[in-house]
């Protein structure tokens, strides 16, 4: 009972400090758009698109966390765990989005600058710098156990710098009047964020398309196994990715005796599960030979 109480608190505790991110986030787009429509600076609003991608991100990886948190049944039986990857998805595609929308408007200000107000960008930028270091530090002990925190966790670090270089280009706008500073740092912020896309999308996509760990090799995983006692062959291996903590198998193994099948099939699990982090195996037995006939030659014959 003491165990689960103290998980519940413990995703409450993260629940709670999502909830006070995506506020504290969705407020400062608000001012930062407001603030670049009055000032004229794209790079604020750039900012501010990053941003709520930013607020966006946690809260659909807060009812992501809700959703995974649900117990398997009839039409999820490995349950929804998975909720927080397809998460992780829609928030990076979102990023792509948004990164070449900003390439496309920094690229037209080339051709029709606007007047920028130097001032304000500072002020609304500095005042960012402290919403994104506020929410990375609720994030942070999040980040290490969640692909979803994460990524979060690594765009408000990622806006933190932003602020930074907005704040550089509001004060070379006021000190020598180069506006195209704007511009610059416009098309640098979309660089990072395509950037930061194109470094998750793959692990995301590898999870999803049922990609085995990249740190398990199936050869080396099947030379393991064959190499405990009473197992003769393993073969039709299939390792796979529940979700980014949870790995599984299914694999057929050939024994020299069915009398000794639960006591291999222990000792099989507890190889898996202690040499390769794989929590969820399936096993199917077989003979090595079935009526005097070697199984390489012929089908296997699987135990009753």
């Amino acid at each position: 009972m003491g165990h689960g109480h103290t998980h519940h608190d413990t995703s409450a505790m993260g629940d709670r400090r999502l909830g006070w991110a995506i506020a504290i986030n969705m407020l400062l787009t608000l001012a930062q758009i407001i603030g670049g429509i009055v000032s004229g600076s794209l790079a604020l609003i750039a900012d501010a698109l990053h941003n709520f991608s930013d607020a966006a991100s946690l809260l659909i990886a807060w009812v992501a966390r809700r959703i995974g948190r649900q117990p398997p049944d009839h039409f999820k039986t490995f349950g929804y765990k998975r909720a927080e990857v397809i998460a992780a998805l829609i928030n990076l595609v979102t990023l792509v989005i948004v990164g070449l929308y900003l390439i496309y408007e920094a690229l037209w200000r080339f051709y029709e600058p606007q007047p920028i107000e130097g001032w304000t960008v500072v002020i609304v930028a500095a005042v960012a710098l402290v919403v994104d270091v506020a929410t990375a530090l609720l994030t942070y002990s999040m980040s290490r156990h969640s692909l979803n925190i994460r990524a979060a966790f690594l765009h408000n670090v990622s806006d933190a710098l932003a602020s930074v270089g907005v704040i550089i280009a509001g004060t070379l706008i006021l000190v020598h009047g180069w506006y195209w500073s704007d511009t610059v740092l416009t098309l640098l912020i979309a660089g990072y964020v395509l950037y930061q896309a194109a470094t998750l999308l793959p692990q995301t996509i590898h999870i999803l398309m049922q990609g085995a760990p990249e740190d398990i090799s199936i050869e080396e995983v099947i030379d393991s196994l064959e190499q405990l006692e009473g197992v003769t062959n393993v073969h039709h291996v299939h390792i796979w990715q529940l979700d980014e903590h949870e790995n599984a198998l299914e694999a057929h193994v050939i024994i020299d005796d069915f009398a000794r099948t639960e006591q291999i099939k222990k000792t099989l699990k507890a190889e898996l599960e202690k040499r390769f982090s794989i929590t969820h195996s399936t096993l199917e037995f077989e003979m090595e030979h079935c009526n005097g006939v070697c199984q390489t030659d012929k089908q296997p014959c699987t135990r009753p």
